[in-house]
């Protein structure tokens, strides 16, 4: 290995990462490599469905909220595309989602730093360095690399309840991740299900209605949850993903920290009202001059599924308990497709590292403030995540709103030094009684890195 030490290496090129790349992208004084194990930039591929919109501002971008003048803008990508005037002219604050997928595309192919088809298959300690094993997927070549920070990047995975194993590999039961890859094997099903009320349930839910509501398909839509509450979108409520409230957050108890994030549903796990909307108007306009339930259509909350099994004679059982009455119920199906949400995934090359973290009780990643992860003092290089630290950081830490600037935190942090200026205070709102949440700029231009050990863990 001649060449020299990467200052940042990050492990996994999704939009949090891709930030990163983009932020470091004019600093020429920092050194940084990102690889993702993919050929090419691909974010959320199966559910880029016709007329999903995204549920954030454009601004929301890779840099604009830290850098607006950055050529890495989703404006400039417009000026690139020659589509500033239509942009303009539609008025609309949201992206569709394909939109924002073609954006990220066209900056990792220009950013120099992005290298795809390249996978980290393992990561150790080299002194105060991280060594780095790297493979070519397409040819199989290895090649290792030095790196004083890793961030990893690596997103999140598709969750599958316990109550669907008995499911998997089935051609007719897929996640919603897969949808688009998969949708054209319901051709022949005529009663399909969905199960989840997040925005992802949603959007499966309202596709299958354009597409299959009116040829007598039955399609049902189940959930846990009481009700089809729309997501918090005011404008205090979304003061929630702003880096005030991570910093109030993050100083409350790990226990409390896990209560809020599971009351917080609304503001992170529901369907966005306008897409709600569309599925009340579509079934408005289906049932004019006809009965409500002369469409084939049921739209069933506060409903769990306890168990699914291949049925008898094809198709699916699906065993439900009803949440208020606890009746219990059989549900035949042809088709499942499961909108059951994502969890942050741990990369398989972190196992040479895992005795040198200093993991929770829960086996989660302890974070503080600067998105460093805690290790034990033998591991002296900066590991830092992205997108995994909900328990610590709260509902912000998946929300695009806060990639740019959580990026700039982690960049400030690697390079000691106040890269890019970020603000004192971000929100109306005081979440702590009797004082401010936000925090005065340091030296580095944000609150000053905890300093962890095993020791000081377990003396919490």
């Amino acid at each position: 290995m001649d060449t020299p030490p990467y200052d940042l290496l990050g492990v996994g090129i999704g939009p949090f990462n891709l930030s990163l790349a983009a932020l470091a992208d004019r600093e020429p004084g920092l050194s940084t490599l990102f690889c993702d194990t993919r050929p090419e930039f691909r974010w959320h591929h199966g559910m880029l469905v016709d007329g999903a919109r995204m549920q954030v501002p454009f601004l929301a971008d890779l840099v604009s909220l830290v850098d607006p003048t950055s050529p890495w803008s989703f404006l400039n990508y417009l000026r690139e595309q020659e589509r500033l005037f239509p942009f303009y002219f539609a008025e609309r604050f949201q992206l569709p989602r394909r939109e924002y997928d073609h954006y990220c595309r066209w900056a990792a192919e220009r950013l120099a730093a992005c290298r795809f088809g390249t996978e980290v298959t393992a990561l150790h300690r080299a002194g105060g360095l991280f060594r780095a094993e790297l493979t070519d997927t397409a040819t199989g070549g290895r090649t290792e690399v030095l790196a004083r920070n890793v961030v990893l990047g690596v997103g999140t995975g598709p969750v599958r309840p316990e109550a669907f194993a008995a499911l998997d590999g089935h051609p007719l039961a897929w996640h919603s991740a897969d949808h688009l890859d998969r949708r054209a094997a319901l051709d022949g099903a005529r009663d399909i299900t969905v199960v989840g009320s997040g925005q992802s349930g949603a959007e499966v839910f309202l596709d299958l209605l354009r597409r299959r509501g009116g040829d007598g398909t039955r399609l049902r839509w189940l959930t846990r949850t009481r009700a089809l509450a729309p997501m918090e979108y005011s404008k205090l409520g979304l003061e929630h993903f702003t880096p005030d409230y991570t910093r109030y957050f993050h100083a409350l108890p790990a226990g409390v920290r896990d209560d809020l994030v599971a009351a917080q549903w609304q503001l992170h796990k529901a369907a966005s009202a306008e897409t709600l909307a569309e599925i009340h108007d579509h079934l408005y306009e289906r049932t004019v001059g006809r009965p409500l339930d002369a469409v084939p259509v049921e739209i069933t909350p506060g409903t769990a599924v306890t168990d699914a099994r291949p049925g008898p004679c094809g198709g699916f059982e699906l065993r439900c308990r009803h949440v208020d009455s606890a009746a219990e119920h059989l549900v035949r199906t042809d088709a499942v497709i499961l909108a059951t949400g994502y969890r942050a995934a741990r990369p398989a090359a972190l196992e040479p590292l895992a005795a040198l973290i200093d993991w929770d009780e829960a086996g989660r990643y302890r974070v503080d403030l600067d998105h460093r992860v805690a290790t034990l003092p033998e591991l002296t290089g900066g590991l830092y995540v992205q997108n995994a630290e909900l328990h610590t950081h709260g509902v912000g830490a998946p929300d695009l709103g806060l990639g740019a600037y959580r990026a700039a935190v982690i960049l400030n942090s690697v390079a000691g030094r106040t890269v890019h200026r970020l603000p004192g205070r971000t929100a109306w709102t005081t979440f702590a009684p009797g004082g401010s949440t936000s925090t005065a700029p340091t030296a580095t231009g944000l609150p000053r890195p905890q300093e962890w050990t095993r020791a000081a863990a377990a003396s919490r």
